[in-house]
C-alpha cells in the first residue's frame, strides 16, 4: 500500500477525526496513484496516521477510512455495517423504513443505505466506495438480509468523482410500490422513480413534533409537500382540512395515495409551483393554522447563498401573511451552506415586513438515523424551527 503526507492543515483536519482532506491539505505528490486506490496516511514527520481512499480527480481528494492501522477486507465493512445497524434499533418501534449507513457519519464516506420494510436503497457516491462495492453488497446481504437492493446513486456526486452514473437492480427483486410506516401513519414509496433513496427519513422526528401542535379544526398548508409526510400526519392528528402543494406530478399521484391509505377525507391537492401558488393564495385571503415549508436545496454551493435566502424570504414573507394569529410555521433548509442563524435572521426580515411577531417554539434538525458528528461539520445539514405567530 503506497503513503501519503498531509501538511499541517489536514493534520489538524485528521485529528479531529475528520475524513475529508482536500488537494491543498495533502503535501506529497499522488500523481502515480489511481482513483479509489487505498493509501496510508502520513503526518509531515512521516507518522501513521490512518488509512483512506485517494482520488485525484475529486474536490475531496482523500476519504479516510480509518484512524486505525488495521485490514481493511470484507470483515472491516461488515463490522461497520453492523454498528450502525446497532444504532438504529431503537427507531424500529416507531417505524420500518431508516437510514442505516450515513456515509461519513458512519464511517463510510460517499455511501448511503435506507432501509424500506425488507428492501434497501442505496447511493454508492464515491470511487472510494465503488472500489470496494462487493464487500459491501456482500456486508449489507449478511447483516440485513434484504429481499432486495436497489441503487440509486447520485449521478452529479458520482460525475464528480470520474464515475460513471449507475442505477438499478443489485440484488433480489424490488416491487413496483412497498408500503412503510411511521409512527401511525402509512406511506407507499417507489425506490425506482423517487428522488434520492426513496423517502425523506431525516424529516421523520420533525413530522412528529410539528403535527403534535395540529388541534381540531386546523387547517393546515403542505408546501413543497412531496409524498405528503408533514400533511398526512397532520391530518391524522385532527387537522380539519390539509392542502398540499408541490409541483412534481409523480409527487402529486403519490399524495393521493397516501391520503387514502389513511384515509384522510378533507383535503386539497395542488401542483403547482409554490412560488407562483403563494401569489395567488395571498389574493384568496384565505388563512391557514399550521403552515410547513420543506423546500427542496436552494443553495447547493456557496455561490447560490445569497439568492436562496431571497427565496427564503419570500416564502417566509408570504407564510406569515397565510398565518392566522395563535398560528404555527415550521421553516427547514437542507442546504448545508445554509446556516440556522441565517434562517432566523431571514424570518425577522419577514417579520419587520409584515409587522408580525413570532415566539420560537421548537428547533429542529435531522433525525438520530441521519447522525450529525460535530467532528464532521457537513453532517449537520437539515436544520429548521417551528414558530407561532403571536
Amino acid at each position: 500500500m503506497k503513503s501519503i503526507i498531509v501538511n499541517t492543515a489536514g493534520l489538524d483536519k485528521i485529528k479531529l477525526k475528520n475524513s475529508w482532506i482536500y488537494n491543498k491539505e495533502i503535501k506529497s505528490d499522488f500523481k502515480d496513484i489511481k482513483d479509489g486506490q487505498l493509501v496510508r496516511v502520513l503526518t509531515p514527520d512521516k507518522k501513521f496516521v490512518g488509512i483512506g481512499f485517494l482520488n485525484p480527480k475529486s474536490k475531496i481528494t482523500l476519504r479516510i477510512l480509518t484512524f486505525k492501522d488495521e485490514p481493511i477486507n470484507k470483515e472491516f465493512f461488515i463490522g461497520k455495517i453492523k454498528n450502525a445497524f446497532e444504532k438504529r434499533k431503537p427507531l424500529f418501534e416507531i417505524t420500518d423504513a431508516y437510514r442505516v449507513i450515513h456515509a461519513e457519519a458512519d464511517g463510510l464516506s460517499g455511501l448511503m443505505v435506507d432501509y424500506y420494510n425488507g428492501y434497501l436503497s442505496i447511493q454508492i457516491n464515491s470511487a472510494a466506495i465503488e472500489s470496494f462495492r462487493d464487500y459491501i453488497i456482500q456486508g449489507l446481504i449478511e447483516v440485513l438480509n434484504p429481499k432486495g437492493i436497489y441503487e440509486k446513486s447520485d449521478e452529479k456526486a458520482r460525475e464528480k468523482e470520474g464515475l460513471q452514473p449507475s442505477e438499478g437492480l443489485v440484488y433480489g427483486n424490488i416491487p413496483d410500490k412497498i408500503e412503510i410506516t411511521e409512527h401511525q401513519a402509512k406511506f407507499v414509496i417507489n425506490l425506482k422513480e423517487s428522488q434520492k433513496t426513496g423517502f425523506y427519513l431525516d424529516q421523520r422526528k420533525n413530522r412528529k413534533i410539528v403535527s403534535d401542535y395540529t388541534q381540531e379544526n386546523f387547517k393546515v398548508l403542505d408546501l413543497f409537500s412531496n409524498s405528503g409526510g408533514f400533511g398526512i400526519h397532520c391530518g391524522l392528528k385532527g387537522a380539519s382540512f390539509v392542502k398540499f402543494v408541490d409541483v412534481s406530478p409523480n409527487a402529486v399521484n403519490y399524495i393521493e395515495e397516501n391520503v387514502k391509505i389513511n384515509k384522510i377525507k378533507e383535503y386539497q391537492i395542488v401542483r403547482e409551483d409554490v412560488f407562483d401558488f403563494l401569489k395567488k393564495e395571498i389574493k384568496s385571503q384565505q388563512k391557514y393554522d399550521l403552515i410547513i415549508l420543506d423546500p427542496p436545496p436552494f443553495a447547493k454551493t456557496k455561490n447560490e447563498k445569497e439568492g436562496a435566502l431571497r427565496g427564503f424570504k419570500y416564502l417566509i414573507l408570504n407564510s406569515l401573511k397565510l398565518l392566522e394569529e395563535g398560528g404555527y410555521l415550521a421553516v427547514f433548509s437542507c442546504s448545508h451552506h445554509i446556516t440556522l442563524q441565517d434562517l432566523i435572521d431571514t424570518t425577522l426580515q419577514a417579520c419587520k415586513d409584515t409587522f408580525s411577531v413570532v415566539e420560537l417554539r421548537e428547533f429542529l434538525m435531522q433525525d438520530v438515523d441521519h447522525p450529525y458528528v460535530l467532528n464532521i461539520p457537513n453532517s449537520f445539514y437539515l436544520k429548521g424551527f417551528l414558530i407561532e405567530k403571536l
